[in-house]
């Protein structure tokens, strides 16, 4: 297929969504936009199908509530299908993540309309207050619209992950195996000679776990997993995780 979808990508922070998004930096067939200020969508040449990550809040443009930015909009503006893709990564590995951003003025959008009343609990559950959010109310919002995928199936084979995403986009996934194969390299499970931290996450990245997946294990007491499973349990079974 000569024109895949436009793609949309949406999660909550410190899933996975840089690292995915930067997939389709690596795909020449896209042109490839990592939380640009909303407005800027409006100002492209759309000769190649467009990829954006999470477009941030622009204050000419009143967002969806739950959403950073208005989504009937965005579907008006961007020429074409768009494919929406929601990134979920299981909520305590989440939740440790989030540590950093949430810890400067609960720095990872949107914020919960109350989260401020959430500034008195302990950082763990602000996090798992943020996660269950972003997970529950915007995800709400689009998931009618929307192909799920895991954090995890990413990290586990992120060459067969690219693939099944090529297929839903409709990339010709043998014509640009070289340029998925080299994105797949890339993404580990743990730091090695082969892992490239994707460049948006570097700031909040942390060297106090091993793993990615399951990291939780290394960086959360038994009480602090009792603190955050109430906030997090029902969602967390929507989105297939047994905790």
């Amino acid at each position: 297929m000569t024109n895949p979808k436009n793609v949309l990508i949406l999660g909550c922070g410190r899933s996975g969504t840089s690292i995915f998004g930067e997939l389709f930096k690596h795909l020449s067939a896209y042109q490839y936009y990592s939380e640009p200020p909303f407005a800027d969508l409006l100002t492209l040449n759309y000769d190649l199908p467009l990829a954006v990550k999470v477009p941030k809040e622009s204050p000419e443009y009143l967002p969806t509530s739950g959403l950073s930015f208005p989504l009937d909009t965005f579907f008006e503006v961007v020429p074409g299908q768009t494919r929406v893709f929601w990134l979920v990564r299981h909520p305590l590995d989440t939740i440790c993540s989030l540590k950093v951003g949430i810890s400067r003025n609960w720095g990872h959008h949107p914020r919960p309309e109350d989260w401020q009343d959430w500034l008195s609990r302990s950082l763990v559950e602000q996090c798992a207050h943020h996660w269950n959010y972003i997970n529950s109310v915007s995800f709400s919002i689009v998931e009618n619209i929307t192909s799920l995928v895991k954090f995890e199936d990413m990290i586990t084979d992120p060459q067969a992950f690219a693939e099944r995403v090529c297929d839903q986009t409709g990339l010709d996934k043998v014509r640009y195996h070289d340029e998925i194969e080299t994105w797949a390299q890339r993404v580990q499970n743990t730091n090695n000679k082969d892992f490239v931290e994707a460049e948006t996450s570097r700031e909040y990245s942390t060297n106090d776990h091993q793993s990615r997946v399951g990291r939780w294990q290394e960086n959360m007491t038994e009480e602090e997993v009792h603190q955050v499973l109430p906030i997090i349990a029902d969602t967390a079974k929507k989105m297939g995780y047994a905790l």
